[in-house]
């Protein structure tokens, strides 16, 4: 079980390497004072992707999902249990492939 807790740290925090020891290459701003200079990040395929599907230009039929949530709403969606169960068994068979 995950415990939170919401109080914050008062520790500072500090750039860290792979194994938690300060990076030697890591440049810390004296205090008071901001960094000065840029810093470059590379994003992996999967993040540029996430970043393509958050453009509003998904897939997604807003117009058929307000329309099935209305159908929903009202008891009126029309429900195939052959086409539920038949995935059901397709799926359990995939997964004992």
């Amino acid at each position: 079980m995950l415990k939170v807790n919401s109080t914050p740290s008062r520790t500072p925090l500090s750039p860290a390497g792979p194994a938690g020891r300060p990076d030697a290459g890591a440049q810390q701003a004296p205090a008071g004072r901001a960094a000065t200079g840029s810093a470059q990040v590379a994003l992996s395929p999967t993040s540029l992707k996430l970043l393509e599907l958050q453009n509003g230009e998904s897939d997604i039929d807003l117009e058929r999902v307000a329309a099935l949530r209305e159908a929903i709403a009202a008891g009126k969606l029309p429900v195939d249990t052959r086409r539920i169960a038949d995935g059901l068994i397709a799926s359990a068979q995939e997964l004992l492939k």
